[in-house]
């Protein structure tokens, strides 16, 4: 009975079978890690979690405590009783304490241990089989006879009687053997596609898991360069700060030294214009004519020019020099010109449009940048390289890296801008891009917006502004994203893509004309990443 007792008090209260890598609770109550993991899963998002036993509650997720000493008890137990773990089937009848069952007995449906086992009856009708629980369903339920053979047309197992007179007479019959050696060569076969099934899932994981690594290590590396970027932003920001207020405060210094010395000269000449008007007003009292006839003429004392002087002095003194600081804070272009090279590098590489592949109804401009629709055969060299529909692509072809482009299109109603491979046919309704696995482009027509591919394609909102479209490639992953640079700018798809072949940038014009912004920038300092999901450029903004 101690058994017994020692038995219950391994069982978890949650599977009711012995602890599995138990675990502990802060309340001090053990469960198997993995059932305690399923309960506190459904408790994710409550706001508490309670234990099982005695709901004591706690506002975070539990860590949970492995109980080496419970594990150790666990594991001594299971090596002194293996069967009884094994099956949890115990004879029946053994009533004092429980015994593991060494075998049951399909006709007197009990189990018996090795003691019952001897003095068990050997008759043919006693068929002994391992232990088990389910020794009704080894008996047919109609004839209370043992199964014997197994009918492949109804696919079930039957006794003798309804072999003979029962509703499965006439039928297919198997022996039990045969019919689970053929079920069993079945679920091997099934197993060994499962197994390989999880081989591939668990390579695809460790693949994910290792991209996952190196994006991390991408991301961190992003951090570090964009945080040094900062910093250095920050101290050169600092640095002009203090040059800029250096130089004003200087500025003042200097100023003001020159307005207090033409403070000085005018108190000066304040006490001198002090002394003649009072020696002008002892003139004007006296009584005798002589006197101030004789005395020297004072005009001089009223002289614009000398006012004016110094009126000068005192406006040239008092301008602030503000070139030195114009020119210091001319500085913040220099650092932003630093910012953009630091975060992404541009490469100054036109793009220009093939003349060599421009249908007879497409007109390219001089420089290579616009083609435009015309009712005027431009008369072509017939070649393979040529389209004979509405398009052209362009000189250049993209093998590796990452790059962008801009397409005005504002002076066109109908128009496609994409991308194709070298191969794509030139002849046929197949060579429009678009119209084929190997080319991927945004197109209007009749004012509705589409992304088309492969003669798939998927709608876009009409109400997109789009006079400039911005072609993202970034060839290793395969990625190709469209955006309209209207404001707002929008995204408008992402293709994702095994690419086989280098990529042309195309066009397809039948009204108006499509022009090629500027060339293509590249980039290449920041491991920069465009999202399938949503258009976003991992690492600096559109």
């Amino acid at each position: 009975m101690a058994s017994a007792d020692l038995r219950q008090e391994l069982d978890c209260s949650i599977c009711l079978s012995i602890y599995k890598d138990p675990v502990n609770l802060r309340c001090g109550h053990n469960f198997c890690r993995v059932c305690i993991d399923r309960v506190l899963d459904t408790q994710e998002g409550c706001g508490v979690y309670t234990c099982p036993d005695c709901r004591a509650e706690c506002q975070k997720r539990p860590a949970l405590q492995r109980n080496i000493t419970l594990c150790n008890i666990v594991g001594s137990f299971l090596s002194t009783r293996p069967d009884q773990e094994e099956t949890g089937i115990f004879c029946t009848y053994c009533v004092d304490s429980p015994v593991p069952a060494a075998k049951s007995c399909l006709m007197c449906e009990a189990s018996l241990c090795d003691k019952h086992l001897r003095v068990h009856s050997k008759s043919a009708e006693h068929v002994l089989c391992d232990p088990t629980t389910a020794l009704g369903n080894r008996k047919c339920s109609v004839h209370k006879e043992i199964y014997k053979y197994y009918c492949a047309e109804d696919a079930a197992c039957i006794c003798v009687s309804c072999c003979l007179i029962g509703e499965h007479r006439g039928h297919k019959m198997e022996s039990l053997d045969e019919a689970s050696e053929k079920k069993k060569e079945k679920l091997r076969n099934v197993l060994q596609k499962l197994t390989t099934k999880r081989a591939e899932a668990e390579k695809r994981a460790q693949s994910l898991q290792e991209r996952r690594r190196e994006d991390q290590g991408k991301a961190a590396g992003v951090i570090e360069t964009v945080t040094a970027l900062f910093r250095d932003i920050r101290r050169q920001l600092e640095d002009l700060e203090k040059r800029v207020l250096s130089e004003i405060s200087w500025q003042e210094q200097r100023v003001s030294l020159s307005v207090s010395d033409l403070i000085q000269q005018l108190e000066i000449k304040k006490d001198e214009l002090s002394g003649k008007m009072r020696h002008i007003e002892e003139l004007c009292n006296m009584s005798d004519p002589v006197t101030v006839l004789q005395e020297p003429d004072t005009g001089d004392l009223c002289d614009t020019e000398d006012t004016e002087r110094h009126d000068n002095q005192v406006r040239g003194a008092g301008d602030l020099d503000v070139g030195p600081i114009s020119e210091t804070l001319h500085t913040l272009s220099d650092i932003i010109t630093g910012i953009n090279t630091g975060i992404y590098v541009q490469e100054a590489t036109d793009l220009l449009l093939d003349v060599t592949t421009a249908a007879n109804n497409i007109q390219i401009s001089d420089d290579g940048k616009t083609a435009s629709s015309s009712h005027i055969n431009q008369n072509h060299p017939v070649t393979p390289e040529r389209f004979q529909c509405d398009q052209v692509i362009s000189t250049r072809a993209f093998s590796s890296g990452r790059h962008y482009w801009e397409v005005d299109v504002s002076k066109s109603v109908r128009w496609r801008v994409g991308m194709c491979y070298p191969s794509t046919d030139r002849r046929g309704y197949e060579s429009y891009i678009g119209y084929n696995n190997k080319s991927w482009c945004v197109w209007r027509y009749n004012n509705q917006y589409l992304v088309i591919h492969d003669i798939k394609w998927i709608r876009l909102p009409d109400n997109i502004p789009c006079d400039r479209v911005r072609v993202y490639l970034d060839y290793e992953a395969g990625q190709m994203s469209f955006y309209s640079l209207c404001d707002p700018i929008s995204h408008l798809h992402t293709y994702t893509a095994a690419l086989t072949e280098p990529l042309h940038a195309a066009l397809w014009v039948v009204d108006g004309c499509i022009t090629i912004c500027g060339g293509v920038r590249s980039w290449e300092k920041l491991p920069l990443r465009i999202c399938p999901e949503t258009g976003d450029i991992t690492g600096r903004g559109v």
